[in-house]
């Protein structure tokens, strides 16, 4: 909008444009390139670096924005790698900086699921492939994988939560309306949120410990597999913990993927694991299959759900605690849907009962370039201060989250034009 000046007396006025620019988010593009990428990870070590995961199987090197020829770790060998598999998960250790271990959760080539422990090499820049070791399940004896009966609804995120535990989303097994009800059967591990404590020696036997506070591990409400966090998941894409570092509650937040009708978001205020979040027997916050009774109740409700008309694959995102947003976006969720590319942010209200409500929600899609610039939002990620990012699955590209336009300065005082 361009403003008229007008000159009097040989006076005039510093012009600028009109300072009343509308708040709204925009997107650049970070790096691109990207075949197929799932995730966009910081470097706990280097702030101009983050890794990009990509769903074949190789983990790419981004500095100050540019994408690095050699691969950070390339699996594209021991990767089964097409639909709902492949390369799913990175994270990186609380402690990498002395220890150097990352972890990656992939399905392997029998299609199963392995979570991976691996070591950064002398260069920080390239992982150590031959630090490579399986983390085996149920002890030392247990298989190096968790057995995966159908092709879909792998999870495959991984999060190291602030209690310094290691997270693990595992889907329901696949195929519809989860067939051998998994997600409610305590001996399984499929449709499960795990925690883990990962801070063992090299020469531990299973790569892992279980937490004594595991919500399961005495028994009640169910005996279950101790590794057990939460119940009740159908694909759990993507999950993330509100930053207590940056002012945030601790608490987890699950995006998970439904079935024919409901998308939802599960709450989980901080160390408050055991809960069940209903699937098969509920999808979002209504009855689904009923023919056999859930694990335990009750039953969460999500704190927020959408049906089909409005998106039909759910990527969960983050809270956003950083400042270029400005402050109105504190505190809100960001999310996704993967088919119908569409972006929301929503307000989280504390609430005695459920720990907190979903409110004030408002779709970004537009302001932030819609499927032209965004295209297919597999995750996102956060930078060394907390900014957001989205990853576009389809395009091939990491794209930058940016707050609104900065309004030009005020008009000066008036100055002399002499002629």
């Amino acid at each position: 909008m361009q403003r008229v000046c007008s000159i009097a007396v040989a006076v005039a006025f510093t012009c600028g444009t009109a300072a009343n620019v509308q708040a709204q988010l925009r997107t650049r593009v970070h790096a691109s390139g990207f075949a197929l990428p799932l995730g966009f990870v910081q470097d706990p070590m280097d702030r101009t670096v983050q890794f990009v995961v990509q769903q074949g199987g190789r983990i790419r090197v981004v500095r100050n924005g540019t994408v690095q020829p050699a691969d950070f770790l390339d699996l594209t060998r021991a990767v089964v790698a097409g639909g709902e598999q492949g390369l799913l998960g990175l994270a990186f250790a609380p402690d990498y900086a002395v220890s150097g271990r990352f972890y990656v959760n992939f399905t392997n080539t029998a299609g199963h699921t392995v979570v991976a422990r691996f070591r950064r090499s002398a260069n920080p820049l390239v992982a150590d492939e031959s630090s490579r070791f399986d983390l085996r399940w149920g002890g030392a004896d247990g298989p190096p994988f968790v057995a995966q009966p159908f092709a879909n609804h792998n999870g495959g995120n991984l999060a190291f939560g602030p209690d310094g535990f290691l997270y693990i989303g595992l889907g329901d097994g696949g195929a519809a309306d989860d067939p051998g009800h998994r997600a409610q059967n305590p001996s399984e591990l499929l449709g499960k949120m795990l925690r883990i404590d990962v801070s063992v020696p090299d020469g531990h036997p299973s790569g892992y410990q279980v937490p004594s506070n595991n919500p399961f591990v005495g028994g009640r409400p169910v005996a279950a597999r101790p590794e057990i966090w939460s119940f009740g998941l159908r694909n759990p894409w993507r999950y993330s913990f509100d930053d207590p570092a940056r002012g945030g509650t601790g608490a987890l937040l699950i995006a998970d993927v439904g079935q024919n009708k409901w998308e939802e978001i599960d709450y989980e205020p901080r160390n408050q694991g055991g809960r069940n979040y209903g699937w098969r027997n509920r999808e979002g916050a209504h009855d689904e299959v009923t023919s056999l009774p859930p694990a335990f109740l009750p039953l969460v409700e999500p704190i927020h759900e959408y049906d089909h008309t409005v998106g039909q694959s759910i990527t969960g995102g983050y809270v956003y605690r950083g400042r270029a947003l400005g402050p109105n976006y504190r505190g809100r969720y960001f999310f996704a849907d993967f088919v119908q590319g569409r972006v929301w942010s929503i307000a989280l209200t504390p609430d005695s009962s459920a720990g907190a409500r979903a409110a004030d929600l408002i779709e970004h899609t537009a302001e932030l370039g819609r499927s032209s610039q965004i295209g297919t939002v597999s995750s996102f990620g956060l930078d060394a201060d907390g900014e957001l990012y989205i990853v576009s699955y389809s395009l091939g590209r990491i794209l930058k989250v940016l707050g609104p336009p900065t309004a030009p300065p005020t008009p000066g005082g008036p100055r002399i034009i002499r002629p």
